[in-house]
Formats: structure tokens, C-alpha cells, sequence
């Protein structure tokens, strides 16, 4: 049982084909444990492909278009990582909004591994601390976050962690920050 207690609280992970599998499932369970409820948002829909590394894994059902969903009805987001996954992502418009809207509402953000490539594209990421998997490190100064290479940081409700080796510490803070609710420091 989760030493966090997040009841009720709806959470949206969003994600498509190539998803790094661990970094799904882990966080997943975790929201689930606290007593969360987390949905599966994509910009396709029926199921998607994770990915263990190079090689493929379990498909997972999604449960709502990313072009249906809405900020609003939940209470934090979670970006989990794999480069497939991320690059796809990053470029989709409606998966943009739906990111940018959490940021616009304070509300909780995680993201690990190359999930945080979309926070580029949502014009969120100027001014934050984060970390990455070490390859976006040069994207995320381009854009003007300032990147450390920490297992995880954690930035008035934005929650990064570099590699799937880190979901224990990930996944505990996720949790913190879903647990204190909208952060007023979460700047746009």
C-alpha cells in the first residue's frame, strides 16, 4: 500500500504506439495503489503497442482520443517516455493543448525518460528544472529549461526523471505532488 493517499483523483496518461512499457505501468500501478484513477488517453484509439527497449510488448486498450479529452476533468497528467512514443506525440496538436491546459490550470505533470520532448512543443518547459534521459538534454536548454542530470526533479508540481530505473523515486513523488493537489508556482 502506497504511503500516499490520492483517492478519487483522476489522472490521464497519455501516450501512443512505442510507449516504453515500464514507464507506463509502474507509474500506473502506483496511481492505482494510492487509490487514484487513471485513464489511458491517445491520440488513436483501440489499443497501442508498448515497447520493452527494442523489442515489443503488451498492447494496451485507450480509453479516450486525446482530441475528446479534457484538462478539466482530471487532476494530473502523467507523459511517460519511450522515443517512439514521445516523437509522435510531440507533433500531435491536440496532444499539445491537452498538456499545455495542465500547465495553464497548475495542475500536476510528470514525465520521465523522453516524455518531456512534448513540453517543448506545448511551450511550457522555459524556466523549469527538469531531467531527461540524457539525449533531450540539449533540446531541453535549447528551449530554455534548465536541465540537470538528477534521477528525479521536481519543479512546483512538474515531476521529470531521466531513465526507466528510476520509478520508485519517480512514482513516490508523482504521487506527492497528485496528493497536494494544483500547485500556484506552476507557471504557463
Amino acid at each position: 500500500m502506497s504511503e500516499h493517499d490520492i483517492s478519487g483523483k483522476k489522472v490521464a496518461f497519455l501516450l501512443t504506439d512505442g510507449v516504453e512499457q515500464i514507464e507506463l505501468t509502474s507509474p500506473w500501478d502506483a496511481v492505482k495503489q494510492a487509490g487514484g484513477i487513471p485513464t489511458l488517453v491517445s491520440p488513436k484509439t483501440g489499443s497501442l503497442q508498448g515497447f520493452e527497449g527494442m523489442d515489443k510488448g503488451d498492447t494496451f486498450e485507450v480509453d479516450l482520443a486525446v482530441a475528446d479529452a479534457k484538462a478539466d476533468d482530471y487532476d494530473a497528467l502523467v507523459l511517460p517516455g519511450g522515443v517512439v512514443n514521445a516523437d509522435f506525440l510531440r507533433v500531435d496538436k491536440d496532444a499539445q493543448a491537452f498538456t499545455r491546459a495542465f500547465f495553464e490550470q497548475h495542475k500536476p505533470v510528470a514525465s520521465i525518460c523522453h516524455g518531456p520532448w512534448i513540453l517543448i512543443e506545448a511551450g511550457v518547459i522555459s524556466g523549469r528544472d527538469v531531467t531527461s534521459y540524457h539525449t533531450l538534454a540539449t533540446d531541453l536548454r535549447n528551449a530554455g529549461a534548465n536541465w540537470s542530470d538528477d534521477e528525479v526533479v521536481v519543479d512546483q508540481g512538474l515531476v521529470t526523471s531521466r531513465n526507466p530505473y528510476a520509478p520508485p523515486a519517480y512514482n513516490d513523488k508523482l504521487l506527492e505532488e497528485i496528493e497536494e493537489g494544483p500547485h500556484e508556482g506552476q507557471p504557463v
